[in-house]
């Protein structure tokens, strides 16, 4: 150890990163985590996952008390009003609360933050905000940025991006989001909710990219009753603003005449790139490949012995549980130990309402890939109108989907649109996790009343025998 200042060292202090930091050091390592911002928790928690669920929530409950939808419960609540402020202020303080955790857990944990961007000097140095360090192993958890859409200037008070559109000091009178994807939807729901006319923009023809098709109708069926103006197969050719005014041309994707929206603000939400920008690879000999990710063999090690990488920087998914399981498994693979992750088995969620969930297959997926070997497939749904506990709480919208080998019965996918998809998915991933079979899902006894009892009859609708459809 007399060589390194730290047997680990870790760029980044995201999901992925501060997660890794401190595993490490709970495995005995002696760690340091580097980063630049003034808080700990990467995009995820300081402009990502946790600001747009604190306005999330609370767009939800403004409209619920705003639009009169309570009445039928007997709640009758008049003159409600929007403090934007305030709703600010509220999120602002979860952050704060949560980036604070994290800066105790290092403390905890005897984790050392050196505060400034790391770039590579060498193989196993760094320089961080003028001072060298040398480690025996360096993780890579720098995560991602927004990607920018060509031509059109992101000036964060008209044209925002995702971090611009949490902080809107004012309700737009029209949002146009460029791309239907998951940031999108979302932050669209929130300023929607809110009182906003919203206009989603995408290029493909459905919304959704990579979820399953019948759930990409589903949403976009249940968007559009909400209010959303989707319109698929669109591109967007360019983006004006004059006086505080956006003018957003579109026209065909496919080619045609073309048609300008007039918007109060536009959120470019068309995807994420990796963050390798600045951090000298070149200089630790290594290199992206044409995605700008970094290769990683399945221990998460890369070309070059100690450095490692993890989350959005590598290929996968870019989803904050997937690098936080990464930064684990990371740790105590460095420590000597076995970490793994099951990329097989990683749930994405869309927090709208309904929310959106999946994991494993899509049907379209599972159809192909059982067309290769040979095999089929076998579907079971079942509507949450069915459903006894949503049907009493009035939020029937959506349904539960399992999809399972035709001859082994197990489980390959299950996707459910529904208002607690993100908590539901997770006994799917379990039950998937543990290779389980629709006949394993459909006898696990689940309490009456609730939404999950509709992931156990659309497992039993697998073998065509619901109860109650």
């Amino acid at each position: 150890m007399a060589d390194y200042d730290y047997d680990v060292l870790v760029i980044g202090s995201g999901p992925g990163g501060y997660v890794a930091a401190i595993r490490a050091a709970q495995l005995g390592l002696k760690t340091a985590c580097a980063e630049g911002r003034e808080t700990l928790g990467g995009t995820c928690l300081n402009v990502g996952c946790i600001p747009s669920k604190a306005l999330l929530h609370a767009s939800e409950i403004y409209e619920q008390a705003h639009s009169g939808a309570l009445a039928k419960f007997g709640i009758n609540i008049a003159g409600a009003t929007l403090d934007l402020n305030q709703m600010h202020a509220e999120k602002a303080l979860a952050v704060k609360e949560l980036t604070g955790g994290i800066a105790f857990l290092f403390k905890k944990n005897k984790v050392d933050w050196l505060k400034g961007n790391a770039a590579f000097t060498g193989p196993n140095t760094v320089d961080v905000a003028g001072q060298t360090y040398r480690a025996k192993n360096i993780v890579i958890a720098t995560g991602s940025a927004v990607t920018s859409l060509p031509g059109v200037t992101v000036d964060q008070q008209t044209v925002v991006d995702s971090t611009g559109a949490l902080a809107l000091a004012k309700v737009p009178e029209h949002l146009v989001v460029i791309g239907g994807g998951v940031i999108g939807l979302e932050l669209g729901s929130v300023w929607r909710r809110l009182g906003a006319q919203v206009t989603v923009v995408e290029f493909v023809d459905q919304i959704l990219p990579g979820f399953d098709g019948e759930v990409r109708k589903e949403s976009a069926k249940l968007f559009k009753k909400q209010g959303f103006d989707i319109r698929t197969s669109t591109k967007v050719t360019g983006v004006s603003v004059t006086d505080g005014k956006a003018a957003v041309t579109v026209e065909p994707a496919a080619g045609g005449p073309a048609e300008t929206l007039s918007a109060d603000a536009v959120l470019v939400s068309i995807g994420r790139r990796p963050n390798t920008d600045g951090l000298g690879l070149d200089k630790a000999g290594l290199a992206v490949n044409v995605r700008g990710q970094i290769e990683t063999g399945h221990r998460f090690e890369t070309s070059v012995p100690g450095i490692w990488a993890i989350g959005d920087v590598i290929p996968g998914p870019m989803l904050a549980h997937k690098a936080e399981d990464e930064g684990i498994a990371v740790a105590e693979n460095i420590a000597g130990l076995t970490g793994i992750v099951n990329h097989d088995v990683i749930p994405s969620v869309v927090y709208t309402m309904p929310e959106i969930a999946g994991v494993g297959l899509t049907e379209e997926a599972a159809k192909e890939r059982a067309t290769a070997s040979g095999g089929d497939i076998k579907v079971g749904k079942f509507p949450m109108m069915a459903n006894s506990r949503a049907k009493t709480n009035r939020d029937t919208d959506g349904f539960v989907k399992v999809i399972a080998d035709a001859k082994s019965d197990r489980v390959l996918g299950v996707w459910i649109v529904a208002s607690l998809a993100g908590t539901m998915i997770a006994e799917a991933v379990l039950a998937m996790e543990f290779g389980a079979t629709s006949e394993d899902i459909a006898y696990t006894c689940h309490a009456h009343p609730t939404h999950a009892e509709a992931l156990k009859e659309a497992a039993m609708a697998v073998q065509g025998k619901p109860i109650h459809i």
